[in-house]
């Protein structure tokens, strides 16, 4: 079967691990702009379209302001994620299925590893993971960039032809799937992009059919 040899399950956290639907991203994304705004002493709208082109550019938000502007990523970090934890709710069904995957369980996100344990705490899904990898852990070098896996991959001493990955956002899949890791997409929509070996809109059905034996997979 496709997934009878990963030894280690990779998840990207935001909107993967909980429903895009959930005000919790957003209220980063508005923090986010404030800082923009005070820093640099831009329009709202200045501010959103600068976090467009950098999220395009350079991966995240923080990255463009790191390379562009020298920001220091500890305050930053720190303001961004001082967010109410409290609209996300536990789901046992999902730690269930998690909890029936065989091997090593990993996190990792373009969020700090403590911003991570907290919304893993607020869904119920604490206690269930080998590793817990913030963009620290890649020097905040983000996702997608080669080095930010290079470097996290590295630090975990995983074997990345006996790995998965899910990840709500497709263009993070690029760079895994020419390592050799698996790629499953978590997300509404089917994405053409040829290194999308899998795609679910239902993460915990598609855990439940690995545990199976027959997970739903899209060439």
């Amino acid at each position: 079967m496709a997934f009878d040899h990963v030894r280690t399950w990779i998840f990207d956290l935001d909107e993967t691990l909980y429903p895009p639907s959930t005000p919790l991203f957003p209220q980063i994304e508005a923090r986010m702009g404030a800082w923009i705004r005070a820093k640099l002493g831009v329009s709202a709208a200045e501010a959103d379209a600068l976090r467009a082109r950098w999220w395009h550019d350079h991966g995240t938000t923080l990255a463009g302001l790191m390379r562009e502007h020298g920001e220091d990523p500890g305050p930053f970090l720190a303001d961004v994620h001082d967010i109410d934890f409290s609209v996300l709710a536990p789901d046992p069904d999902l730690r269930a299925a998690l909890e029936a995957l065989p091997g090593r369980r990993i996190i990792y996100t373009n969020g700090t590893a403590p911003y991570a344990e907290r919304v893993l705490a607020a869904r119920g899904l604490g206690g269930l993971w080998d590793a817990v990898y913030g963009v620290e852990h890649a020097d905040h070098v983000p996702k997608p960039d080669r080095e930010a896996f290079d470097r996290v991959f590295a630090r975990d001493g995983l074997d990345p032809t006996c790995a998965a990955m899910f990840e709500d956002s497709v263009r993070n899949l690029a760079v895994p799937h020419e390592q050799g890791v698996v790629t499953v997409h978590v997300g509404p929509i089917r994405d053409p992009a040829p290194y999308v070996q899998h795609h679910t809109d239902d993460l915990v059905a598609f855990l439940r059919d690995i545990a199976s034996g027959q997970p739903r997979s899209v060439a």
